[in-house]
């Protein structure tokens, strides 16, 4: 088995140079890296897991905490894509992914995370409410969290405020004034996002009734789909509607063209995520993009932080804005 010794000598440098070069640590010269990495992998050179774990006294595993109520698993398309993007990061940097068990009643989370000796926990979706997971954010394990913010811990957020606000002034310039709003279920993304709307209504000097603003499900066409229909059957029906997400608006969507309307022709409609699916409807959503893999590979980076320099990293909150999709399912409103 080839050792660093081997590779030291091969090439002339001292062994904690090599071991520098091949952990990616900064004060070796990029010539000097690029020759211990390529003789490295010319000798055949793989890592002893164990005897890294000994010198470090870290385990290179990160334990990640997805809990999906909508029983989407890591077919839900946002989360799906967030976890990529982690999955990708953390993996360049030499750390394994560990999945809590969250059908365990026997065993907390921190008692999981305990048992698979994790170096972090990345939350990425769950009840936040719920006493196991609020147990496991007040732990001594680093943390970070997706699309919600725990007091003194690290977090990543997408940048809903900004985003439904685009969207909204998107809807607004191409002359909508009875736009409709269905969002999520009670969350900090809900609440971040229905802020957002009204406060670009109000800027806008627009007056939003009541009726137009429904709570829905996220991620659930059936519910946005009987939304829709209630919002069509109001007497002064909206000429615009927002849907929660864009998986939700196939629902939305599909109880407009039971009505026998067109979209955009007789009514627009737009969505939030932006994910692949959205691009291929006929016709194409309008949506905001949210950068989910950037996400993702940027709570992978802060966690390896806090775990790697735990006595000199703080708990910050990044936000990442998204990007309006235009698409071509908001049209300009006609004059009557």
């Amino acid at each position: 088995m080839v050792s660093i010794k081997d590779i030291s000598a091969a090439c002339g440098v001292s062994t904690a140079t090599v071991s520098k070069a091949l952990n990616g640590a900064h004060d070796v010269s990029e010539e000097t890296r690029e020759r211990i990495c390529a003789a490295a992998e010319e000798m055949g050179y793989r890592p002893n897991a164990a005897a890294r774990s000994l010198k470090t006294k870290r385990t290179y595993d990160i334990g990640v905490l997805f809990k999906d109520e909508a029983g989407s698993g890591l077919t839900h398309e946002y989360f799906s894509a967030v976890l990529e993007g982690f999955k990708n990061e953390a993996e360049s940097k030499g750390f394994d992914i560990t999945f809590i068990n969250t059908n365990n009643e026997t065993m907390s989370y921190l008692d999981h995370c305990v048992y698979r000796n994790v170096d972090g926990v990345a939350i990425v979706c769950a009840p936040f409410a719920d006493p196991k997971v609020l147990e496991l954010a007040k732990s001594n394990l680093p943390v970070v969290t997706i699309d919600y913010v725990f007091n003194g811990k690290t977090a990543v957020l997408s940048d809903n405020l900004q985003g439904i606000t685009d969207l909204f002034r998107h809807v607004y310039s191409l002359g909508h004034r009875k736009i409709a709003y269905i969002h999520g279920a009670p969350s900090g993304v809900t609440e971040t996002r229905t802020v957002g709307f009204y406060r670009a209504a109000e800027e806008a000097h627009l007056e939003i009734p009541d009726a137009y603003v429904r709570e829905g499900v996220f991620h659930d066409p059936a519910t946005c789909a009987r939304i829709t229909a209630e919002l069509l059957n109001l007497k002064d029906p909206p000429t615009c509607i927002l849907f929660p997400d864009d998986f939700s608006a196939l629902g939305g969507i599909r109880e407009i063209r039971q009505k026998g309307l067109r979209i955009p022709e007789d009514i627009s409609v737009a969505g939030y995520d932006g994910i692949h699916m959205s691009q291929v409807l006929d016709p194409p959503l309008t949506t905001l993009h949210q950068k989910t893999r950037t996400m993702g590979a940027a709570a992978a980076r802060q966690l390896i932080e806090q775990i790697e320099h735990p006595k000199t990293t703080l708990a910050r909150t990044t936000v990442i804005g998204g990007d309006l999709w235009e698409g071509k399912s908001v049209a300009p409103l006609k004059s009557k």
